[in-house]
């Protein structure tokens, strides 16, 4: 099966209701194995795919999660679109818990994770001045309206390590800064999302003020979930909306994110690196 938009579920989002006609797809990658199962079906009149990011079950942490394979497997279902749910602390008083957020940075705080499909003989320095795709975000940003969800668009998500949550001295740090929102997973995304030359958004679903707040000092996972499950409703009803609203066969700017990206000569990348790179830069190898 394929689909042209993907959706990945983040934490209290293990499914997605409304799809028709599903099946699970369990894929193979040269990264490894992805999250979970791949639900491949029809929402909104459109062909989707839905990836838990942390597994139903919620079974791998923010530092455990292969992104690698799942964006890869996103691009191996023929992906185009992928808009990203993901529950987020706000660092600023005015984003409040039950509010989204779809930011247009990102700033990185995690330490060491595998955030690029190249090495191994072959190089590539995508661009990412605007990590997020405008066109995209705009189209979620008025589904968003359109169905009557709270949502502001613009702003700094600060992707932490993660999995403990931030000291309040890091907490007042990121404030000072001026970042908006801070989570655990999506800048990894939106970095191999551009080199898989896929379109990216974030739907940052607000669910606490963080430690810095002094209502939030002492955040729970108790507290999250209860707000994540009253986000869930909204979530479901924006992505349908946005998926409708998405043109078929529309060309963006970040499906050609790699044209001028690969550095190394083509001639010197190794034959298993060309094969293991096939999906990704077949086209520019011809």
């Amino acid at each position: 099966m394929k689909a042209s938009i993907g959706i990945l579920g983040g934490s209290g989002l293990y499914s997605m209701p409304g799809f028709e006609a599903q099946q699970e797809l369990r894929l193979e990658t040269p990264w490894g194995e992805p999250s979970d199962a791949y639900v491949v079906g029809r929402l909104a009149g459109r062909e989707v795919a839905f990836l838990a990011r942390h597994g139903r079950g919620h079974r791998l942490n923010p530092s455990e999660i292969n992104y690698r394979a799942n964006i890869y497997g996103m691009k191996q279902l023929g992906v185009k679109h992928i808009i990203s749910l993901s529950a987020v602390g706000s660092l600023q008083q005015e984003h409040r818990p039950l509010e989204f957020l779809l930011p247009d940075q990102f700033f990185d705080r995690t330490m060491g994770r595998a955030a690029t499909f190249f090495g191994e003989g072959c190089v590539a320095h995508i661009s990412f001045a605007e990590p997020v795709c405008g066109e995209l975000a705009k189209l979620v940003h008025e589904a968003c309206l359109r169905v009557g969800v709270a949502a502001k668009r613009g702003g700094t998500y600060l992707c932490m390590e993660g999995p403990a949550f931030s000291t309040l001295a890091e907490s007042k740090v990121y404030r000072s800064w001026g970042m908006d929102v801070i989570g655990m997973t999506n800048l990894t995304e939106a970095k191999l999302a551009r080199e898989a030359e896929i379109c990216y958004v974030t739907v940052a679903m607000v669910t606490d003020y963080d430690c810095w707040h002094p209502e939030h000092d002492a955040v729970t996972v108790n507290d999250i979930l209860a707000n994540l499950n009253q986000n869930a409703e909204n979530a479901a009803k924006v992505v349908r909306e946005a998926v409708a609203a998405i043109p078929e066969n529309v060309v963006c700017k970040c499906h050609s994110a790699l044209a001028h990206a690969l550095i190394t000569d083509r001639k010197a990348i190794p034959e298993a690196t060309k094969k293991k790179l096939e999906l990704l830069i077949g086209k520019y190898l011809a």
